[in-house]
């Protein structure tokens, strides 16, 4: 009786009725013995909230990356749901529910379970702009996209063919308004509209299209493409932070040497992205720099894939060694002494990110304790190793020494040394400091060393890639 009330009320929402007027065009409907999505993929929370939003008389859809990766019978990591619901509408049905944004605003609904809360985050189908007034910058950047409508406008409003299909858990039918499915067969990335109109809307966009083509392994489409390099310079009009999000999103989507070359080959690496200038151009040192560069991320990308967390600062750390590598080095040969060259290389290469995305400071915190441990692994004798693990910060540094192992620029048998003190007992701990009391640079404390117990946070089975002990 109460879902019949409410619906007979919603039938009079003039936001419903706007919606139900403007159809910009039926959809293909799928029905799933096409589409073969495998409901054990799905979130029950994301499942919960189109369930909840239907039973008070809206429409609702898991949309986006996750019917994309559905269909494609991966195991979605985020769920975004649309509705012809405003976000206030959505706000009211659920108890963990608050607005976010301002430019686009949207509601983040919060499921707590045994594992992580799960974050379902549910928009309001959006209008088109084509009149928007102030709502559009001179450049054809949107400025503010509060403005609702239909979902096939929203359908439209949405930059990738294959990121505009709508899945209904209740009916599993997909609704395909621009031949998304099609396009994944053909394994084709299709921008919908005029792509150069599309980028300038949103210059993120270009980002996207380097990302999303990397991790699916699907070709861009020509004129998709075609606009990306002549458009870079509108990501200089991007907010930082929003820039920086995207950047942690590419680097992180498990594929990233894949979309690094992506990013070159379209020419979007200068200026955005200056830590990656020294190693895509080519030059004195750049085989070694992309050998490091490509070892840390191929590792990245293997502990993503398998469903581990890898922390940006470890990431970025590794990004920035090979600049930083050379000014230390180029410090040295000025005559500065060891340590303050270390650090006024760090000052000199942080300095230099400047000019593009800015690296928010806590993770230029963990970069620089990683950078500064490594010139203490040489240091084996008296109580420098036991300080060492102590560090909060130890893992990061041990595994940033491995990688630096790896690819030869440190002997392997440093590494080894470490990875054996910190599996061993005190007594096997005495044989390995007395085996390196004659290595270049280990000299003995003049203090007494005192026995410690090995931290149970150093236990080398499972490299961390940076993650805090």
């Amino acid at each position: 009786m109460i879902t019949k009330f409410i619906k007979r009320i919603l039938r009079r929402d003039p936001m419903v009725q706007h919606t139900q007027a403007n159809n910009t065009g039926a959809p293909k409907r799928i029905p799933k013995k096409t589409h073969r999505i495998d409901p054990h993929l799905l979130s029950k929370n994301a499942v919960k909230v189109t369930h909840t939003l239907q039973q008070a008389g809206y429409e609702a859809f898991i949309v986006g990356g996750a019917v994309r990766d559905l269909v494609l019978g991966i195991g979605p990591k985020d769920f975004d749901v649309a509705t012809n619901a405003t976000p206030d509408q959505v706000q009211k049905l659920f108890r963990k529910a608050r607005l976010i944004g301002r430019r686009f605003q949207i509601v983040h609904v919060t499921f707590f379970g045994k594992g992580h809360p799960e974050i379902i985050e549910v928009s309001t189908f959006r209008a088109l702009l084509d009149n928007a007034g102030d709502h559009v910058a001179e450049s054809g950047r949107i400025l503010r996209d509060n403005v609702w409508g239909s979902q096939g406008e929203d359908a439209a409003r949405r930059d990738f063919s294959i990121n505009a299909m709508y899945y209904d858990p209740s009916s599993e039918t997909v609704l395909d308004y621009h031949g998304g499915m099609a396009d994944i067969q053909k394994k084709t990335l299709r921008m919908i509209g005029d792509p150069t109109k599309r980028y300038r809307e949103d210059p993120i966009r270009m980002l996207r299209a380097i990302r999303f083509a990397a991790k699916t392994g699907f070709t861009l489409e020509t004129a998709t493409r075609a606009p990306i390099a002549k458009l870079s310079a509108l990501l200089q009009d991007v907010p930082a932070a929003r820039l920086f999000d995207e950047i942690i999103k590419l680097l992180m989507s498990g594929y990233s040497w894949a979309a690094i070359q992506g990013l070159r080959e379209a020419g979007l690496h200068h200026g955005v992205l200056p830590l990656l200038d020294h190693i895509l151009d080519s030059g004195e040192g750049s085989k070694d720099a992309n050998h490091f560069v490509k070892l840390a991320l191929a590792n990245t990308d293997q502990r993503i894939q398998s469903g581990k967390s890898v922390s940006a600062g470890f990431l970025f750390a590794t990004l920035l060694w090979p600049d930083l590598l050379k000014n230390w080095n180029a410090n040295i040969a000025k005559g500065m002494s060891n340590l303050p060259a270390l650090q006024d290389a760090m000052d000199d290469t942080i300095a230099t990110q400047s000019s593009g995305m800015v690296i928010q400071r806590r993770f230029e915190s963990d970069m620089r304790e990683i950078w500064s441990m490594q010139p203490r692994f040489e240091k084996r004798v008296g109580r420098y190793p036991y300080r060492l693990i102590e560090s909060p910060r130890f893992r990061a540094g041990y595994d940033f020494l491995l990688l630096r192992c790896g690819t030869g620029e440190k002997d392997p048998a440093l590494g080894q040394w470490w990875t054996d003190f910190i599996a061993t007992d005190p007594d096997g701990q005495d044989a390995l400091m007395a085996s390196a009391k004659n290595a270049v640079g280990n000299s003995a404390s003049p203090a007494k060393r005192r026995r410690r117990r090995k931290p149970k946070s150093a236990t080398p089975e499972t490299p961390s890639m940076g993650e805090p002990s």
